[in-house]
């Protein structure tokens, strides 16, 4: 279901203005089919026993293909990074920091294929995770390497104007690519799309609700 999921969002990508300069040769999702194999297929163990995966990939195309994608390379790689990013959850993976991915033109690589190589980039850790909470008036709280605090004091980072919601009602954990929702015992309890969760990780697009706040995950 992930995989075919991943399929569905880079078609999507070549739809339109791109259809006919992808009619044939190399596809966007052959990339994503093989970076969730290069993910797999590089796995290990931290210390505590935890699957952790590559973090940085370096995707190397011929200079026709290269071409071809640089009409969409901003969003190419933000899907790719999303598609890494959900298999990494929906296999129990972590990652030691942002996920990074790279596309280069290689004049070694022959039209139509492509190499991917990963690693584990553990100075990507010390990189606060790009991402931010959208609040229901469109405004923006971006979020850091460090706990960001939500709840009525007017010390949070998020202040909810809710009489609903706790005084310390949640904190935001930074947690390798993503961030860990963390329900401080508050009483009415958070929610992740309508379900209440402790100790979850978030995905893009995720819907936080605390009292009755709603607010928006984004990833880049």
């Amino acid at each position: 279901m992930v995989l075919r999921n991943i399929e569905q969002r880079l078609e999507r990508l070549v739809e339109g203005m791109f259809a006919r300069a992808f009619r044939s040769g190399l596809q966007p999702v052959e990339i994503g089919r093989r970076l969730i194999r290069e993910l797999d297929s590089h796995r290990t163990l931290d210390v505590s026993g935890r699957p952790v995966g590559p973090n940085r990939f370096g995707v190397r195309l011929a200079t026709e293909d290269y071409q071809k994608l640089m009409k969409i390379r901003e969003s190419l790689v933000r899907e790719l990074s999303s598609s890494v990013r959900e298999h990494a959850r929906e296999e129990g993976m972590l990652f030691l920091g942002r996920v990074a991915i790279e596309i280069f033109e290689d004049p070694k690589v022959h039209e139509g294929m492509f190499r991917v190589d990963s690693s584990f980039d553990e100075t990507a850790a010390v990189a606060a995770p790009p991402a931010y909470l959208e609040l229901p008036d469109g405004q923006r709280v971006e979020l850091s390497q460090r706990i960001a605090k939500i709840g009525r004091l007017p010390e949070s980072d998020v202040i909810l104007d809710d009489p609903n919601a706790s005084r310390n009602h949640a904190e935001l954990h930074p947690e390798g690519d993503t961030y860990l929702l963390v329900d401080l015992g508050s009483t009415n309890g958070s929610k992740i799309n309508g379900v209440r969760a402790n100790g979850r990780l978030l995905a893009d697009g995720d819907e936080l609700t605390f009292g009755i706040v709603s607010l928006v995950f984004r990833q880049l």
